[in-house]
């Protein structure tokens, strides 16, 4: 039994290596570092980020203290340039590098560069098929198709994409956010556990606006007429 046990675990071995060796590792190690600038800038910029983790990220980022005084968010939007620009030649020589060229989490870093892109339209049927082929999550496909469909204002599918507007009057500041209309909203859910979401519409609705907030479900109509709950930022 100890002889078929041991066999058994130097052909698993075996097997895992073989799979390591598949991996393209200069990519995924690429990939690697754009997921980290593509994340990390975003950390910087999020209310809860704590000065101590910014102090991190600015090393670690190597981000110029001067132009981060200057720019701002800029800086985000300079990244994602660039980013996009390094993405586009890696799905031009290689394809979708997905989950069995540089494993994971590496097979998403291409998933994000995309999805904050203004190139949604392009590459959403490289993404699709990508999940479709298993190299990434169902879920980030579906993610992505909710956020090409609230940008061509249609319904979404899933639930995933928040909106909202920010403005000043009467020198006051007032703010709307909710969830982007879902088409067929009754079975959100439902959609939602197929396609590997593991949290419900009235979930995400919280992680997207905090805890306090009540999910309302909203129609093209009422988006289009103006008719989305207002209320006064910071409320």
């Amino acid at each position: 039994m100890r002889k078929i046990l041991f066999i058994f675990l130097i052909l698993l071995t075996g097997i895992v290596n073989a799979q390591q060796q598949k991996l393209n590792t200069a990519l995924k190690k690429e990939l690697d570092e754009i997921m980290k600038s593509d994340q990390g800038y975003r950390i910087f910029f999020e209310s809860g980020t704590t000065p101590e983790k910014k102090e991190e990220l600015v090393k670690e980022l190597n981000i110029d203290k001067e132009r981060l005084a200057k720019e701002g968010w800029g800086l985000v939007a300079a990244q994602d340039s660039i980013n996009l620009q390094k993405i586009e030649k890696i799905i031009s020589q290689y394809g979708y590098p997905g989950k069995s060229m540089v494993g994971e989490p590496a097979n998403q870093s291409a998933w994000y560069v995309i999805q904050h892109s203004e190139k949604i339209e392009k590459y959403l049927p490289v993404i699709q098929r990508a999940a479709k082929n298993k190299e990434i999550p169902f879920q980030l496909a579906a993610t992505m198709e909710d956020r090409y469909l609230m940008q061509t204002g249609r319904e979404q599918i899933y639930g995933s994409q928040g909106s909202g507007e920010f403005w000043e009057e009467n020198g006051k500041e007032y703010e709307t956010e909710y969830i982007w209309p879902i088409k067929d909203p009754e079975h959100v859910n439902k959609r939602r556990k197929k396609a590997g979401f593991s949290t419900t519409v009235e979930e995400n609705a919280r992680r997207i606006y905090g805890e306090s907030f009540v999910y309302k479900v909203y129609t093209l109509d009422d988006v289009k007429n103006r008719r989305i709950e207002v209320k006064e930022a910071g409320h």
